[in-house]
């Protein structure tokens, strides 16, 4: 049954409202599972009730008339168990209720399953049979699979609908769209959907001013492709067989034809710019192949819709590379790429929402160190709806607001004039120690990935930088750069930074962030290959980097060097083994280098429970709290599921870093925090009662971290941490954090205006 739940799913998320798609759901389920009946209940957020919103079997009046109370009938018992109920005969069970309006008397045969999206019961989906009979194991597994893949779907189109309405007038009021991951902050202005070349799926609806201009492009794109299709099943001719290359044959076949593409100018005479006309056809087509019986048509539904992108990326390059942003820009997409991000003028960019990205991701970091506000793991988002819709991103409860009315702008505005003051005030720190009440010091350091961020770390008086991550000149390339380009580069990173220290994390990729033209097929990357473990069996790729940073440091010795992902103790033994044998290497070349300060990312329990033999091994330890995070609490932090469950404040891992950090300081080894944690107030109020060094952070944080550093004393931390780590919840640690800093007058920090 995977065929027909794959079709439905796919219909019903491209359904343009809600009414559409509770439609096709009775419409398309009652068939598949053989039911007299098929009826969908809407639970309302408000009152809790059950809603009948569409029927196939039961009598239509009914529809948007019965409400059922919270637990009132099966279908109360479905929503407040959150589980399936099956029965042979419905009106023997204590639970049932006679609903006359509805017209059910003849029905014995019931099946209720739980639609429930991320927690939340959205509604209930109901099959119900004429004989009495129990629905067999297969089907009830069916239904709730379908319910579950549903939800995401029946969000999707009531928030188009609400669109929908906001458009034609009928609904006055806001669209709240809500994440699950958030950089802080409030951002105000015009959406702009950016989109993948060949996520026709993703492309947003346009109007054009000169729909005969965009024909015009169509056409030609189709041309070309049609031109180009033939050149390719000519070349191909001595390699592959006629009915190898008859797939040729039939994509210009399919451009020739006038449904496909009279269909798509028919549309952009309505207006719509050329990508969002194709968008709609070429799905149009596609479903209809898809709902044949026939398995081979409808296989073909691949075939067209593997064209529309075929044409998507022609029509993009006959639009050229030139794109207008607006002054306040959102930007938006399914998953945001960096290129996307520096594309906007410098500005111009004041926010950021992404479907699939999280506040891990590099976007993320780049935002952060911006003071960007974004959201992530946005759910129910119909991109192709909101391109130049006025939006607010709010970075503090993680959800955009599309459409705000006038008296919720004019709220946002005066708590960003509140945001901007507070920035300003922030100000009169700079220049002030990062010292507690008390007299305890700790050193704020920035991290950097770019030549740009070390200079504006330089600038806004970091104490150096706790990371510079340099994977991200290898991201800017091609393929790997050589060493005296590396040299250059680091080089220059010491020089604009000197005297104060650069901390130079080796090659860090795998995982989350593959390069491009290095390709790492794994089927789970996070416990794959990656860090470390690429580089000591890359041992060509990792002795050139570290010969080029050595190289840097013969003229600016304000280096050190940090090895990412240790594991265990033969790791470091090796990367040390190696780093040594490039020292020789370039003493015996004549070049005179004293030997570089040398330090471990602490990212995975293992290193953490090892850290006092590792701690002997090095010069200091650098805790990246944002991987160990992940590893302790077992979330993927890319994952936009699980992303709410990851929290740096969970008791576990604070107890994980206090073990890391008393254990260091016995060796004499000092620490820093260089990931998400280190610039977060709540995370640095524990991080202080741990009596950790230095804080390494996106530098649009340093001034806030100073202050609070500045408002508390050694002692008041250290009591804040002994309460924190006898809790049961990051959410409790986290409330906890956050009252102390609201007490103390930094409410600002981590809310909204002042």
């Amino acid at each position: 049954m995977l065929e027909p739940l794959r079709r439905i799913v796919h219909e019903v998320s491209a359904a343009h409202n809600l009414a559409e798609a509770l439609a096709l759901i009775v419409d398309r389920v009652k068939p598949a599972m053989q039911a007299d009946v098929c009826s969908v209940y809407l639970t309302d957020p408000e009152t809790g009730e059950h809603v009948l919103m569409e029927t196939d079997g039961l009598r239509p009046s009914a529809v948007g008339r019965v409400r059922l109370l919270p637990n009132q009938g099966l279908v109360g018992l479905v929503a407040s168990r959150a589980e399936p109920i099956n029965l042979d005969n419905a009106s023997g069970h204590p639970h049932f209720q006679f609903i006359a309006s509805t017209g059910e008397a003849p029905f014995h045969g019931f099946l209720g399953v739980p639609i429930i999206r991320r927690g939340t019961t959205l509604g209930v989906l109901v099959v119900q049979q004429r004989e009495a009979r129990r629905y067999t194991g297969d089907e009830e597994s069916f239904l709730a699979t379908l319910a579950a893949q549903l939800a995401g779907s029946i969000s999707l189109a009531e928030v188009r609908q609400r669109l929908e309405s906001l458009d034609t007038g009928t609904l006055i009021g806001t669209v709240f769209l809500e994440g699950v991951a958030s950089t802080r902050g409030l951002g105000i202005g015009e959406a702009v959907v950016v989109f993948p070349d060949t996520a026709l799926d993703s492309v947003p609806d346009k109007r054009v001013s000169d729909p005969e201009a965009e024909i015009k492009r169509f056409n030609k794109a189709v041309t070309t492709e049609v031109a180009e299709l033939h050149k390719l099943s000519d070349q191909l001719a001595d390699v592959l067989s006629a009915s190898d290359r008859a797939l040729f044959d039939a994509y210009a076949l399919l451009l020739s034809s006038d449904s496909l593409v009279e269909g798509t100018v028919a549309r952009i005479r309505q207006g719509i710019w050329a990508p969002a006309a194709l968008r709609h056809t070429i799905s149009e087509f596609a479903d209809v192949f898809e709902e044949m019986d026939d398995a081979y048509l409808a296989d073909r539904a691949a075939d067209i819709r593997d064209l529309g992108r075929r044409l998507l990326q022609r029509l993009q390059r006959t639009a050229g590379r030139e794109r207008e942003y607006p002054e306040h820009t959102v930007l938006m997409g399914e998953e945001i790429s960096v290129s996307q991000f520096l594309e906007v003028p410098q500005g111009q960019l004041v926010g950021l929402v992404s479907v699939n990205g999280t506040s891990a991701s590099h976007v993320a970091l780049l935002a952060r160190g911006l003071s960007i506000p974004a959201v992530f793991g946005l759910q129910s988002a119909p991109l192709e709806r909101l391109n130049g819709r006025q939006v607010v991103v709010d970075g503090y409860s993680a959800r955009v607001c599309v459409h705000p009315g006038p008296t919720l702008i004019e709220e946002y505005r005066r708590l960003a004039e509140e945001e901007a003051e507070l920035s300003q005030e922030l100000e009169s720190l700079l220049d002030q120690p990062a010292v507690t009440t008390d007299g305890h010091y700790y050193r704020l350091l920035a991290n950097a990935g770019l030549h740009a961020d070390v200079a504006a770390a330089r600038d806004r008086h970091a104490h150096g930088i706790g990371l510079y991550r340099s994977e991200l000149h290898f991201y800017l390339r091609d393929s790997f750069p050589g060493e005296d380009e590396q040299t250059a580069t680091y080089r220059r990173v010491l020089q604009t930074m000197a005297p104060a220290p650069v901390m130079l994390r080796t090659l860090d990729v795998g995982g989350d962030k593959p390069l491009p033209y290095y390709p790492i097929e794994e089927a789970n990357p996070f416990l794959g290959w990656r860090g470390i473990r690429i580089s000591l069996d890359q041992t060509d790729i990792f002795k050139t980097q570290l010969r080029a940073m050595l190289r840097a440091s013969a003229v600016h010795p304000n280096m050190g060097i940090m090895f990412p992902m240790i594991s265990c103790i033969s790791e470091l033994t090796k990367a040390l083994a190696v780093l040594h044998d490039a020292h020789n290497e370039l003493i015996e070349d004549g070049i005179q280098i004293n030997f570089p300060q040398v330090g471990i990312m602490v990212e995975v329990p293992s290193a953490a429970y090892m850290i006092g033999t590792l701690a002997r091994m090095v010069d200091f330890i650098a805790i990246g709290s944002n991987d160990l995070t992940q590893y302790i609490l077992a979330v993927d932090r890319s994952n936009v599921r699980v992303a709410q469950l990851y929290d740096s404040l969970h008791p576990a891992v604070l107890f994980t870093l206090n073990h890391v950090c008393r254990q260091a300081h016995a060796a004499t080894c000092p620490v820093s925090v260089c990931g998400e944690m280190a610039g977060d107030p709540a995370g640095a109020l524990a991080l202080m009662g741990m009596g950790i060094d230095s804080f390494s952070m996106s530098l649009g944080n340093l001034l806030k971290i100073k202050w609070v550093i500045r408002s508390f004393s050694y002692e008041e931390a250290r009591g804040l941490l002994r309460q924190a780590l006898q809790m049961d919840s990051a959410q409790q640690v986290r409330a906890q954090m956050n009252r102390a800093l609201d007490e103390r007058g930094l409410g600002g920090l981590v809310r909204a205006g002042h």
